[in-house]
């Protein structure tokens, strides 16, 4: 079983948006910042998806059958088989987010120690679960936008659980979905083969305006290094989790 941190209880720019029924904003290093206030996004629940799928390219990669003499046995081994063997298929990337009310009140909130938060109460963010398996549906944290006011700061991040670095053979993408406006969509397309969290992207109340930036860094450590690189000042301990 593989463990990790555990947390021990401690001008935006403008967008097209496109098209009204598939509108997208996508922050990239260039166009790094949106304020969801101007985009409409003031009230009800902001959704924060994480997904993931293998890269294609572990599979075209792979050599042809008119390569394989040096191993002939490789010639009647099933495709499936030699995709399973490359280990792309146990990643388990979690969604987490570490939070800042306007009282002082720091913690976070992630799958690891089943920290899952609070919709309605503080922190005003709650983890919809745990996906271990890359479902099409991801993993959802929710903000409760109603009390934006009592939100200083957030940064979202991602982890690799269990040991295994495997940023660069998976395509993660982590998107918001107010309750109005566009969609906003990060792409974590920067190949970082040894890193094992990335902090996504961070959401600060400036003067009642929310503001959302991409960051998209990878760093080699857990969420204690992410806490020390944004200065959250929390304690952090070993962390775990259950198998089912």
């Amino acid at each position: 079983m593989g463990f990790f941190d555990g947390l021990w209880p401690g001008r935006a720019a403008q967008f097209d948006s496109g098209d009204a029924m598939t509108s997208a904003i996508t922050l990239t290093k260039r166009n790094a910042t949106v304020s969801l206030s101007k985009q409409g996004a003031l009230s009800g629940n902001l959704r924060v998806n994480l997904s993931w799928r293998m890269r294609t390219s572990d599979f075209e990669g792979r050599p042809s059958r008119s390569g394989r003499l040096r191993h002939p046995l490789t010639f009647f081994q099933p495709e499936v088989v030699q995709a399973h063997t490359q280990g792309v298929v146990n990643v388990d990337l979690d969604l987490g987010c570490m939070y800042e009310l306007t009282d002082g009140t720091r913690g976070v909130v992630q799958p690891l120690g089943s920290l899952l938060g609070d919709l309605n109460g503080p922190p005003y963010v709650r983890l919809s679960g745990d996906d271990r398996f890359g479902a099409p549906s991801g993993e959802t944290v929710y903000v409760n936008l109603d009390q934006r006011d009592q939100i200083k700061r957030m940064l979202f991040f991602v982890y690799i659980y269990d040991q295994t670095p495997a940023f660069d053979r998976t395509h993660a993408k982590v998107t918001l979905y107010p309750g109005n406006g566009p969609r906003v969509e990060i792409e974590l397309d920067e190949r970082a083969p040894q890193a094992r969290s990335c902090a996504v992207f961070t959401m600060e109340n400036i003067k009642g305006e929310l503001i959302v930036r991409r960051e998209v860094k990878f760093v080699y450590g857990f969420q204690s290094e992410l806490d020390r690189l944004y200065g959250y000042g929390m304690q952090w301990g070993r962390g775990y989790k259950t198998r089912t």
